[in-house]
């Protein structure tokens, strides 16, 4: 079979283990993630996911294994640590602050200030102005950057947060289960905001349970079992049928005896 990994490699996971008290939650995890490619991370509940996206976003440390980024070994020890290598998030609560301006949510924790200390003051101007260019270069439809968060649609919401974490995400951006709210219209227009985030050469590490939207957009996906890599398909040599029986076992994976 090709190789699904045809980029070149931004993370390689290598035989990561990390266990919680008497639960291991990862057992020798392999991984890699291609510069420029949307890459889905499958798994049933339990298999390892959500462990694995927090041991690359800095919340927890692997017990063993190791993380090379751009081919180096990282040791990630907090989230800043991965905010400082161009890595984010975007968590199904979306951390938006509802009663915030779009800008204001864009800029959160990274305002902008102009004059000298001890007299800087926000630079509210530029941000809006930045804000408005970030939202366009996504394509993402918003009413205007002056709108609280509050009065906008699921899938505006959603936009917002992915267009904060590609805009300071420069190189990974991991996404967890992005449309599992949404509707039909909303879940085409976040897919679409996905595609336009690979064709500007930043990575995403979609995880998902909708083997439709994996299909769609995902270039490749692995798949969790049991805290194990239980396999890696290029979709374009794949089906989303067999995707299900990779996860919950009924088709053998690569390493299974």
């Amino acid at each position: 079979m090709t190789d699904p990994t045809d980029g070149a490699p931004l993370v390689d996971v290598r035989g990561v283990t990390k266990s919680f008290d008497a639960v291991r939650a990862l057992r020798g995890v392999n991984l890699t993630l291609s510069q420029g490619r949307v890459t889905a991370l499958l798994g049933d509940n339990g298999a390892g996911k959500s462990t694995l996206v927090r041991c690359l976003t800095g919340v927890h440390p692997p017990d063993d294994g190791e993380i090379l980024f751009r081919g180096e070994p990282i040791r990630l020890q907090s989230p800043d640590d991965a905010r400082h290598l161009g890595i984010e998030t975007v968590y199904q609560d979306l951390g938006l602050i509802e009663d915030l301006q779009v800008w204001q949510n864009l800029f959160l924790n990274r305002e902008l200030t102009r004059g000298v200390v001890p007299f800087r003051v926000l630079n509210k101007k530029e941000m809006i102005a930045e804000s408005t260019t970030i939202l366009a270069d996504l394509d993402v439809d918003v009413p205007d950057v002056r709108a609280t968060v509050r009065r906008m649609s699921g899938g505006q919401r959603q936009s917002v947060a992915i267009a904060r974490a590609a805009n300071w995400g420069t190189t990974l951006v991991i996404m967890d289960e992005p449309t599992a709210a949404l509707g039909v219209r909303e879940t085409a227009a976040v897919e679409k905001l996905i595609t336009r985030l690979r064709d500007n050469g930043v990575t995403v590490l979609l995880v998902s349970h909708d083997m439709g939207q994996v299909m769609r957009v995902a270039d490749s996906a692995w798949v969790l079992r049991r805290g194990r890599t239980a396999a890696h398909r290029a979709t374009s040599e794949t089906t989303g049928d067999e995707l299900v029986g990779l996860i919950t076992g009924a088709i053998a994976g690569d390493d299974d005896a």
